[in-house]
């Protein structure tokens, strides 16, 4: 059955006006995120317009909302990338596991949890969010007895997380989120393993994980 589209056609010409707008007005600042016009050629021709106004609308929330509060940057990624359909990889990708880069994700309208998470993690990089303060994470669901993965963003390096998750929609410490139990965790510069809920173990750096590193070789390719 086909998809339901996100978006009306007046949707879609408002989010191409803000988009305009947005680049007469700041399209100056080479700091600025920007996908490139063959990318969009490109996503056109292989999953139409309505792709491309989801990647329009993403470029032009990270444009709008770099001076906005970290905690306003976490409610507007979340509540922008759950809006999106789950799907597993097995239905969607035809493997068992596959990590989708944010434009394949956008792109399709569709992932599991961690298309989920890496979606969000790389939006609030985007926005000006430390990668220090967050790290993807790979839990068991204790409500459904299987892997999970989210976002966790640190305030502090002692702060208790907050947490991203596309099945609780709803950003909530980590001290709340009794659901889940967290097994390891990492960003762009370590790994942590997790001897229990509260203590966690340094592991050395991310690129032991190949899952992640050829995900950061296929967004290069896609800039």
């Amino acid at each position: 059955m086909a998809a339901t589209p996100r978006y009306t056609l007046l949707q879609i010409a408002s989010l191409a006006l803000l988009l305009v707008f947005s680049l007469i007005a700041r399209t100056n600042d080479p700091k600025l995120f920007t996908l490139s016009e063959k990318l969009l050629a490109s996503v056109k021709e292989t999953h139409g317009e309505i792709a491309v106004a989801r990647l329009e609308h993403w470029q032009s929330l990270i444009r709008n909302n770099q001076d906005t509060t970290e905690l306003a940057k976490l409610n507007l990624v979340n509540n922008f990338f759950n809006g999106a359909r789950f799907v597993n990889d097995i239905d969607l990708w035809k493997t068992k596991d596959y990590w989708a880069t944010p434009i394949e994700f956008l792109s399709l309208d569709a992932g599991d949890c961690e298309d989920f998470s890496i979606a969000k993690y790389f939006t609030l990089k985007e926005l000006g969010v430390p990668t220090s303060k967050m790290r993807i994470t790979y839990t068991k669901s204790v409500t459904y007895n299987q892997a999970h993965m989210v976002l966790a963003y640190y305030e502090t390096p002692s702060s208790v997380p907050l947490i991203l998750d596309n099945i609780n929609k709803q950003i909530k410490p980590a001290s709340e989120r009794t659901d889940l139990t967290p097994v390891y965790s990492f960003n762009a510069d370590s790994l942590w393993l997790n001897r229990s809920r509260n203590e966690q173990l340094r592991a050395g750096k991310s690129d032991k994980i190949k899952r992640w590193m050829d995900l950061t070789e296929r967004m290069a390719s896609q800039e």
